[in-house]
């Protein structure tokens, strides 16, 4: 039967894709096959493909469209089209938060391609089988398959060819000098500074990108760069049959200017003439710098579907740190109607609308439409949050895409350190164990750690560790940390090492060994890799001032940070 569904998933090309490939492998060469019986191994080998690539359907609320289905029936030679009859359905309230844990499709002994999606389900009677029907506009354009004898979807507000991933190029900024996190970029760049024990800033944005089937990635950098093209060229490397790639597009005088990159627009603006070597619709922008997940799927077709041709990615914001963001005002059609940088005054805080529970902060991801984002740096504007996105407010559509979900801004020390010790609770506020969107790294192939009579309490130990006889509380350590006997770490992150120490590898002069020295007492403190604390050291922000300078540590944020590589020499007290 034809079933006509009214549905309101914010991902609804997820379908779209499956069926535009299903139809085109069936029945490109063909149209008439369509009414007689298909094989059953040649729908199979439609789906499973699909199903490798794509693992969950994520659905919100929000503007209705409208999806015209063919429904198939098993026979005993195959699938087999049935007389058209329509039925209206809408997804059921349970179906519309923004991560339900479902299986887009499952495949059924009997032959029947379904939807893991019991109100779904239950709407349209037992076992429905979609496909789509004939096409309900002739001017609607599909790229991928131009000749299709069926179309996709009649999608209201306006029938728009749902994006692929070669029609999007992700770019993502590689960051300023991130003075805010010094001493940790004070050797290399922010999205290069360490997380969560054996991860980088920058393998977050990258890990959602593969995860949203966006493998067309440019890296813009600029500040002590060089950890970080090394970790992203040992990282991420796609195979030969792979159209993918993470490019690494690093700031470079040219004969027409000579000065660095002045911003983020500036960035990207230096770098148009790269992006456009690819063929592209669209241009995803990220901050490499945050730490979230996000299906990049959900965000894109939301921008396709709404017609606007740039879409701003929010995140609801309490208003007690709204000075802190760009805090937009967002109409009943999402649609952006003003912005305003880091508001401080409260009346301008209240002038502002959007969510009747926050107020919609901007998270740095933008959206573009190739030429919109073209026109829009012929300017000279150094910032997409301070100066493009307000103008172009003014004369294109700009919306606003609202992320429900964990997000935190790496921006400070203290958010860093506060960020890190989360993933230390019984159920973090950012799950590293969802198996459906793996956060991918440098495969460093380091053996298990090893505890000897220690106690541990309420810490996340990384591969590679050795600890002997020590007691850990509510801290975090990093790969390859080797902890000594009686030593004690409470409240504290340890970054661990770049190596194992061997005794061809120069150390200074009479310093100990990498890693924390017998008996030492750590508290509240970061420590950065590679550095060497000796026995008996005892370090603690208490009774110290808030920010101070010392010759092998730093104060930050009520916290005690030991750079890399520093020294820390046996019986030291800071």
């Amino acid at each position: 039967m034809d079933y006509r569904c009214k549905i309101e998933p914010s991902h609804v090309t997820d379908l779209e894709r499956f069926f535009r490939r299903l139809v085109s492998n069936l029945a490109a060469t063909d149209p008439a096959r369509l009414h007689r019986p298909l094989p059953l191994a040649e729908v199979r080998q439609s789906i499973l493909p699909y199903r490798a690539n794509r693992r969950s359907l994520q659905l919100d609320t929000s503007e209705e469209y409208e999806l015209v289905l063919l429904r198939l029936s098993a026979g005993e030679e195959g699938l087999v089209r049935t007389e058209p009859e329509e039925l209206r359905v809408r997804f059921a309230e349970e179906l519309r938060s923004p991560n339900p844990d479902l299986d887009i499709l499952q495949r059924h002994g009997d032959a029947r391609i379904t939807l893991r999606s019991e109100p779904l389900a239950r709407a349209l009677g037992p076992g429905p089988e979609l496909a789509f029907a004939p096409p309900p506009a002739a001017d609607t354009d599909f790229e991928e398959e131009p000749n299709l004898p069926l179309a996709v979807a009649s999608m209201a507000p306006r029938a728009v060819a749902s994006p692929r991933p070669t029609d999007i190029v992700a770019v993502i900024m590689g960051g300023g000098a991130g003075t805010r996190l010094f001493p940790l970029t004070k050797d290399r760049a922010k999205p290069a500074v360490p997380l969560a024990g054996k991860y980088r800033l920058v393998d977050i944005p990258i890990s959602n990108c593969i995860n949203s089937d966006l493998r067309r990635i440019f890296v813009l950098t600029q500040f002590q760069s060089s950890s970080l093209h090394r970790h992203i060229q040992e990282s991420y490397r796609f195979d030969n049959f792979s159209p993918g790639f993470v490019e690494i597009m690093a700031a470079q005088q040219r004969s027409d200017r000579t000065d660095w990159y002045q911003g983020t627009a500036d960035a990207v603006r230096q770098n148009l003439l790269h992006l456009n070597d690819y063929p592209h619709r669209l241009v995803l922008i990220l901050s490499g710098d945050q730490l979230y997940r996000m299906d990049f799927w959900a965000l894109i077709e939301r921008h396709v579907a709404s017609g606007a041709e740039v879409t701003v990615a929010t995140t609801p914001m309490p208003a007690r740190e709204a000075h802190a963001f760009g805090i937009m005002e967002v109409g009943g059609d999402e649609r952006i109607t003003r912005f305003v940088e880091k508001p401080k005054d409260p009346a301008v805080q209240a002038a502002l609308s959007g969510y009747p529970d926050a107020l919609p902060a901007s998270m740095g991801i933008y959206v573009f439409n190739r030429e919109v984002l073209a026109q829009a740096l012929e300017g000279t504007e150094h910032d997409f949050g301070k100066d493009i996105i307000p103008r172009l407010i003014e004369t294109r559509r700009v919306h606003a895409y609202r992320h429900e979900g964990y997000w935190e801004d790496i921006g400070t020390i203290r958010s860093f350190y506060e960020a890190n010790l989360d993933l230390c609770e019984p159920v973090p506020k950012f799950n590293f164990y969802d198996a459906t969107a793996p956060i991918f790294t440098h495969a460093r192939y380091l053996p298990a750690t090893k505890i000897n009579k220690s106690r541990v309490e309420r810490s996340v130990i990384a591969d590679g560790c050795i600890i002997n006889d020590a007691f850990i509380e509510h801290s975090l350590l990093g790969v390859r940390s080797r902890i000594e006997a009686g030593a004690t770490i409470r409240d504290s992150l340890l970054m661990g090492a770049d190596y194992y120490e061997t005794p061809d590898r120069a150390k200074p002069e009479g310093a100990p060994p990498i890693g924390i020295g017998r008996g030492a007492w750590i508290e509240r403190t970061i420590v950065d890799k590679n550095a060497r604390i000796g026995d008996g050291v005892r370090i603690t922000p208490e009774g110290k001032p808030a920010k101070f300078d010392g010759p092998n540590f730093y104060l930050r944020d009520g916290l005690v940070i030991i750079p890399k590589g520093a020294v820390v020499r046996s019986g030291t007290v800071i």
